[in-house]
């Protein structure tokens, strides 16, 4: 039988939180050296109705807005007081790298020092950049939130840090009431039970794993027929028909981990997959829409039906037929490339035609980055996905799902030691709730509103320089095409601006659901200097 964890109660967190804090911001993050529920208590009572009322100063291109922030002694601005990375920088890279590859970090030349707040970020010799990176768009709240800071310290969660669960023998007696608070209070409809993983990565390969044990339940006659022998024994063999001959179909360009499985639907890079084997399962095109849009409302119509066309032409002879289609909202990893949502539709309509599954890939377009809590929302589905895959800014991870049949017949056959991570869960809906309480999904179509409109603005002014303009009504997930893409990334530190790339050319915005406008001017300003350079 099952076994119920109960919570040690009687665990007290730390009276106080001590970042690493050097000359440069300590004034900022001298507020955190004062008895954690004193000073939480404080800066709730100072934040709680902050705001994201704006007036415009219409006399500039984009405009300087004012505003009530949501952290009121977040720094004003950049500041850059040394090359990047600096000596204190190079030096813990070089520190690091006797222990622990370096490669990437060499590359992005920034070490992180949590001593900030909001959507700034420091480094070690004490530079401060605007962050519209978000550590990979997985930061929600801002750094060092204090209601993130409230639910850190809590007895729960110390409970749930230092007695993790076995959650698939020995779940804690109150998962139940973390779900239904936390990460199934903003599940997306029509979807009701969710399985939690621990990566973005993991969410995928488990959702697939459910999707080919779903398939293989209808092909044999349902939930209550038993494995044939030949089946037992030929699984351990990696032989059909235990280990059937079936696939899952993902895009071109697509982005969906690097684990076995959802490697072999990854195709964004050759260097994700390079010396590591592969299924052999079908790609389909994704849509390459022209841009302005509304210039190019026939061509792309014809592009989207083209690839539906070939989406259904695999389906239906691959020799390995696809169990399930993935798919990303906005293809993140592989150049932010969009879609219109009658051909998300009209996908939906051939899984359903095909008897096949729908998995939406939300693990970077999740959690309210695109003005909407999901990103498919925007989609208008007539029949919600079968499953929703999710990590990132939730700072946790699995799938959603509302059929019943995506359950395995069986017990041990979906499971792992952990199956999640209770104090991830906890974390999450820490996270949902300062989203609620501070309205950041509408903060986030407000502000993605403004920004669009700047960049726009600049893109007609220096049409060389910003091609492809995408991301208009996404809130503030916008990308561009950059002829000097990894130039103008390395030269952006300069000016004060932590920003990414994805795809060969694209420069992708990631910002953090508290990005307000007059971050945005901030941004705007840096950007219109790097166009003009």
């Amino acid at each position: 039988m099952t076994s119920l964890i109960r919570s040690i109660n009687r665990i007290r967190p730390s009276a106080a939180w001590r970042p690493l804090v050097n000359s440069t911001t300590a004034r900022a993050t001298r507020r955190y050296l004062t008895p954690v529920p004193t000073q939480l208590h404080n800066r709730k009572m100072a934040t709680a109705t902050a705001t994201a009322t704006t007036t415009t100063n219409g006399d500039s291109h984009h405009g300087a807005s004012t505003e009530q922030p949501f952290f009121p002694d977040e720094p004003l601005g950049p500041q850059i007081r040394t090359e990047i990375p600096g000596p204190k920088s190079k030096k813990a890279i070089e520190e690091l790298d006797k222990v622990f590859d370096t490669r990437s970090a060499e590359k992005e030349g920034t070490t992180t020092n949590p001593a900030l707040t909001g959507c700034s970020i420091a480094d070690l010799d004490g530079n401060v950049l605007l962050d519209v990176y978000a550590q990979i768009a997985s930061i929600p709240v801002g750094y060092s939130n204090p209601s993130l800071l409230l639910a850190a310290t809590s007895p729960e969660m110390a409970s749930a840090l230092i007695n993790r669960p076995a959650l698939g023998n020995f779940p804690q007696h109150d998962w139940a009431s973390i779900l239904e608070t936390g990460i199934l209070s903003v599940a997306p409809k029509g979807l009701n039970q969710v399985f939690t993983a621990m990566a973005g990565s993991d969410a995928n390969e488990t959702a697939y794993k459910a999707a080919f044990m779903w398939k293989r339940r209808h092909e044999r006659g349902g939930p209550h027929v038993d494995f044939t022998a030949e089946e037992l024994s030929s699984s351990m063999s990696n032989q059909a028909p235990g280990a059937p001959n079936l696939s899952i179909l993902s895009f071109k360009n697509a982005f969906h981990g690097r684990l076995f499985g959802s490697l072999s639907t990854t195709r964004s890079k050759p260097i994700h997959k390079l010396d590591i084997p592969a299924f052999n399962w079908p790609q389909a095109p994704f849509p390459l829409l022209k841009y302005p849009l509304d210039q190019h409302t026939a061509e792309n119509a014809a592009e989207e039906q083209r690839c539906l066309e070939e989406t259904e032409h695999l389906i239906k002879t691959w020799p390995q037929p696809p169990a399930a289609i993935v798919v990303e909202p906005i293809q993140s990893e592989g150049g932010d490339n969009h879609a219109s949502p009658s051909f998300f539709r009209a996908l939906r309509a051939l899984t359903q035609k095909h008897n096949i599954l729908f998995i939406v890939d939300e693990v970077q377009t999740g959690v309210g980055a695109t003005g909407t809590f999901w990103a498919h929302d925007h989609w208008n589905l007539p029949s919600p996905p079968d499953m929703v895959t999710f990590s990132k800014k939730a700072q946790t991870a699995g799938y959603y799902f509302g059929d019943p049949a995506l359950r395995p017949n069986k017990p041990y056959r979906q499971f792992n030691t952990w199956m999640g991570d209770p104090a991830r869960a906890l974390l999450f809906r820490a996270i949902i709730q300062e989203i609620r309480r501070l309205d950041l999904v509408t903060n986030t179509k407000t502000v993605g509103e403004y920004l669009y409109a700047g960049l726009e603005s600049l893109a007609k002014r220096f049409p060389d320089e910003i091609k492809n303009l995408r991301g208009n009504g996404m809130g503030t997930f916008i990308a561009w095409d950059s002829p000097r893409r990894d130039a103008f990334l390395k030269r952006a530190k300069a000016h004060g601006i932590n920003i990414g790339g994805s795809g060969e050319r694209a420069v992708r915005l990631r910002p953090m659901l508290i990005f307000q406008k007059r971050h945005a001017d901030i941004l705007l300003a840096a950007v219109e200097k790097l166009v003009a350079e």
